[in-house]
């Protein structure tokens, strides 16, 4: 695994044709740039070896999140938000051969040369542009040959949607439509579904109405049924719509990627549980070899080996890795997991090996491995000088270099 380095005359051309060409609307957070000067290239030998890290993963979590739909009672210590927990037992109806399931497990290479997970984006990962448009446009920059290759992750995701919705049926793009980021993501599969001869409608989770368990579009000026739900709303934030349209996302039959089912690998407290789905013959070997170890809050004891992180966090958000967090802000996470000690758990540090690129600076990687449909499909990563990956850490294209 390497860093390879976009010509300082070529970057800014790279990051206008990212932005007009990839969907890179925005790559900025803050006064920081987020697309990388760099272009991550993995061995085939480590690309072949995350493909099979990934899907053995994914069988453990599929398998999980399916006894745990049958048997909500083992749900319990997961702790989920009040709402959430009322609508489970409507998902009785689930059917996986019915409804799409994209997943991205976040790896990160250590100093022992191994990998370990920090989590599975489960409920709604995003990425989308960047695992499927900028490698592309990396390869094309760079005027590589044939020897390197990229996967086409929007290809494949495609391809699984169109397998299960309606042949040029509608679909709606539900996702928070005052931010514009979320909207990228969701425009850049939604161009892709209509090359595919579907029609896509954007709209936000309170725009669907349900009606004998169908989805229907009550969107001004798009008012019909809909035959595929693509969510890009997270679960917990769905839930504070008024009114309570949301809970037919529940027990829908339209298909629906994805399906709330994703809620119980999505909480980080999922490996709280291991031992309870252990005993019920559901294997998590992989799981345990790869996360670090997880325990409550009030085990952790504010050891030093453990850093805290919320139960329904993303992007980086309130992780207690002390070297990567500002004075004040790590103050405020310690005294927040003090009040609130149900919303975090207690996870051992991992030591993240950083890259050196070509000019020598350090970065540390964050690669998201995605699967659709039980396969690996692609990768959306990230890089940081810091070893916490959170918002401000920049995307980087990957892409893979073929054995000699």
């Amino acid at each position: 695994m390497k860093l390879i380095s976009i010509p300082k005359d070529q970057y800014e051309e790279y990051r206008l044709n990212a932005i007009f060409d990839c969907y890179k609307w925005d790559p900025q957070f803050l006064d920081h740039n987020t697309l990388a000067k760099y272009v991550l290239v993995l061995k085939e030998s480590e690309y072949q070896e995350l493909v099979h890290l990934t899907e053995e993963l994914n069988k453990e979590t599929l398998k999980a999140e399916e006894f745990l739909n049958r048997n909500l009672k083992y749900a319990r210590k997961l702790a989920l938000p009040k709402k959430i927990d009322h609508e489970l037992k409507k998902m009785k109806n689930y059917d996986s051969k019915k409804h799409i399931r994209l997943m991205r497990y976040d790896f990160h290479p250590t100093r022992d040369q191994g990998w370990m997970i920090s989590e599975v984006n489960s409920d709604v990962p995003g990425g989308f542009a960047e695992a499927s448009l900028l490698p592309l446009l990396a390869i094309k920059t760079l005027r590589l040959n044939n020897h390197y290759y990229s996967i086409p992750f929007g290809e494949i995701l495609a391809k699984a949607i169109s397998k299960k919705v309606k042949k040029n049926g509608v679909i709606m793009f539900v996702h928070c439509t005052s931010y514009s980021d979320d909207r990228q993501v969701m425009q850049c599969i939604g161009d892709l579904m209509e090359t595919y001869g579907f029609k896509s409608i954007y709209g936000a989770s309170d725009h669907v109405k349900f009606i004998n368990k169908e989805a229907f579009s009550i969107l001004d000026g798009y008012e019909t049924k809909i035959d595929g739900i693509f969510r890009f709303t997270p679960l917990e934030w769905l839930i504070d719509v008024k009114p309570k349209t949301w809970s037919g996302y529940f027990d829908t039959i339209t298909p629906s990627c994805n399906h709330p089912i994703a809620i119980f690998a999505q909480t980080k407290r999922f490996p709280l549980i291991w031992d309870l789905l252990e005993k019920n013959n559901i294997s998590l070997e992989n799981w345990k070899r790869l996360l670090p170890e997880t325990v409550e809050v009030k085990k952790a004891k504010e050891n030093d080996e453990y850093i805290y992180k919320p139960a329904c966090g993303r992007v980086g958000e309130k992780i207690s890795i002390k070297e990567a967090c500002e004075e004040d802000e790590y103050k405020s996470i310690l005294k927040d997991v003090k009040r609130h000690p149900k919303k975090y758990l207690a996870q051992k540090k991992f030591h993240s090996k950083p890259l050196k690129s070509p000019d020598g600076k350090y970065f540390h990687v964050c690669i998201g491995s995605y699967t659709v449909e039980g396969k690996q499909a692609g990768f959306y990563a990230r890089i940081s000088e810091k070893p916490r990956i959170d918002s401000n850490a920049a995307d980087i294209p990957v892409i893979i270099e073929r054995n000699k």
